[in-house]
């Protein structure tokens, strides 16, 4: 009876012309194998995006950092406290020198009270709640310059339109670069970047305008690497300018100044409220 529980699926259909695959299929019934032997579509495949992090980038906002020998300051640890609840009320996003912000401020003097600023980023200076950064930007072929305080209660909004660094920490040098490198559309649309991607570094090398310029950018003191020297001083002013150099000052320990246990400890203090 078990022979011809097999035979009997074949008997049925042999006066019928089935296809090769449904005729493959009842040979192995006929055989005797079990169904585990039958024809199973492989599964779909699953996408995986490595590049989105569930992690949010690690970033303390500079201003946080007491200056050297104020560590334990009492002043800086009720300002820290001032900050974090301005930061509630008024989104202050990650942004460096060299980015391009948008500055909403309320001024009683404009039509419709409120004052919109677009420029890049120049440089940031202060601590606590004196924060200031320098916004510039090129208007009507004029350059202007806007210093803001970072807490200050009549800022409205601030948005990055480019976030992004360069290879300066200053670029207070523009002031005699060309106008091209500090030009901005004042409807100039935001830049798309995901928070949990590295800030790129725009490696950026400006041209300057012709000598003089305001300041001896050339001499080791200032470090800048975002200016084309070589474009506008012969050899003999480069190696001229390199006398001023101070090799001795890199291995002076006094000027060193660890903040990484700063950085936790203060980081442990402002995260929880700052994440509500």
């Amino acid at each position: 009876m078990a022979a011809l529980r097999k035979v009997l699926p074949v008997q049925l259909f042999s006066g019928l012309r089935l296809p090769w695959s449904l005729r493959s299929s009842s040979r192995l019934l006929s055989v005797g194998e079990d169904e585990s032997s039958k024809f199973q579509p492989p599964p779909k495949p699953v996408i995986v995006d490595k590049t989105i992090k569930s992690t949010r980038r690690k970033f303390l906002s500079p201003e946080f950092i007491p200056p050297r020998d104020r560590k334990d300051s009492l002043k800086y640890l009720i300002e820290r406290k001032d900050m974090v609840a301005r930061r509630k009320l008024l989104n202050i996003p990650e942004f460096y020198v060299g980015s391009v912000l948008a500055v909403t401020m309320s001024d009683p003097h404009a039509s419709n009270k409120v004052s919109k600023f677009v420029g890049i980023c120049t440089q940031r200076s202060g601590t606590g709640l004196g924060t200031t950064f320098v916004l510039r930007n090129i208007i009507e072929g004029q350059g202007v310059e806007i210093c803001y305080d970072l807490y200050s209660p009549r800022i409205q909004d601030i948005q990055v339109l480019k976030l992004e660094k360069r290879l300066d920490g200053n670029l207070m040098y523009l002031r005699d670069a060309l106008p091209e490198y500090s030009t901005f559309d004042f409807d100039m649309k935001p830049v798309p970047h995901h928070v949990a991607e590295e800030v790129p570094v725009n490696q950026l090398k400006v041209k300057m305008k012709p000598k003089p310029w305001s300041k001896r950018w050339e001499r080791p003191k200032y470090k800048v690497q975002g200016i084309k020297f070589e474009l506008y001083l012969t050899e003999e002013k480069l190696k001229e300018a390199m006398k001023w150099d101070r090799p001795w000052a890199e291995f002076d320990m006094l000027k060193e100044y660890d903040t990484t246990k700063i950085e936790e400890r203060i980081w442990k203090e402002i995260n929880p409220e700052l994440d509500k």
